[in-house]
């Protein structure tokens, strides 16, 4: 999975890089198709947003399914994590829908 970051109107912590790449990492595991993710983070000069200027949206693309979340909070990091944690909900119900579950009843299974 390849991952990109955009930045606009902001300049990134050095640590913020790192902590993208290992928590999308981590989206692995739910067996879904992603062949990358961009992560975009926008910085409002106007003071008038305050504790909602920093925007943050995720975009998965690929052969899997199309997701997309977008996020706002007081700084980078915080709106970051808002918008992996709906990304990550939206996997988890991807995944546990392609299970195959065996709806097989009792009855049927004594009668084969």
């Amino acid at each position: 999975m390849k991952i990109t970051i955009h930045a606009r109107g902001v300049s990134l912590a050095e640590d913020f890089n790192e902590i993208v790449v290992e928590r999308l990492e981590r989206l692995e595991r739910f067996n879904v198709k992603i062949e990358r993710i961009e992560v975009e983070v926008i910085h409002e000069t106007n003071p008038h947003h305050g504790k909602s200027s920093h925007h943050v949206s995720i975009t998965s693309r690929g052969s899997g399914p199309l997701l997309r979340s977008e996020a706002r909070a007081f700084n980078d990091l915080a709106a970051f994590d808002e918008a992996a944690e709906t990304i990550e909900f939206q996997l988890r119900k991807k995944h546990e829908r392609a299970k195959e579950i065996n709806r097989d009843t009792l009855r049927k299974r004594k009668a084969i």
